[in-house]
């Protein structure tokens, strides 16, 4: 993040950024894994349910650190217009992925049983992507900042102060859910 915004003040400064044209690119070969200082450990880098380059003999063969994902962003001028990805369809390799990243089978079986049943049934290869259409429109108005273009912006506590939300449930709400709130005293 950091050497994100340093480029883009550099190139602001030097005037190399032409703000009269849109410049569009893909960026492809994610990391499929990555080191996680905080558990000491291989895990994730972001989707878990992306299919690897290489599939199973890339993650029985390979350095974890090294296997690419199939995932896919499509960025114009700096901002991620649209994500995705080759979803996995095999449950051999979704069992080995998980592996890697630490989780024994019989988690992955509890969690995602119903995915890799559907696997095993024969799920197709199958992807796609989803744009961010307030992004594109936050481009074509000229604007940095989503909040300026969308309907119901949120302010940095995460509300909606035109639509007072959230709010209070009541309590026959939470015992709908069958849930119970442990809200902080009122002073």
């Amino acid at each position: 993040k950091f050497a994100g915004l340093a480029r883009t003040r550099v190139a602001t400064e030097l005037k190399l950024i032409d703000e009269d044209q849109f410049k569009f690119c893909w960026i492809v070969d994610f990391p499929m894994f990555e080191w996680s200082e905080e558990e000491k450990k291989v895990d994730f880098s972001h989707n878990p349910f992306s299919m690897p380059q290489g599939g199973l003999e890339a993650l029985e063969t390979q350095d974890p650190l090294t296997i690419r994902a199939y995932q896919y962003d499509i960025v114009c001028n700096g901002y991620e217009l649209c994500s995705g990805a080759i979803r996995n369809h095999k449950a051999e390799i979704m069992l080995k992925a998980f592996e890697i990243a630490g989780y024994d089978a019989s988690v992955v079986e509890d969690q995602f049983g119903g995915m890799l049943n559907a696997f095993r049934f024969g799920a197709p290869p199958h992807g796609g992507l989803a744009p961010g259409i307030d992004r594109i429109v936050m481009l074509l108005a000229n604007q940095v900042a989503i909040r300026e273009v969308i309907a119901f912006p949120l302010n940095q506590q995460g509300q909606d102060l035109l639509m007072s939300a959230p709010s209070d449930a009541a309590e026959r709400q939470y015992k709908e859910l069958h849930i119970r709130a442990a809200l902080p005293l009122k002073t």
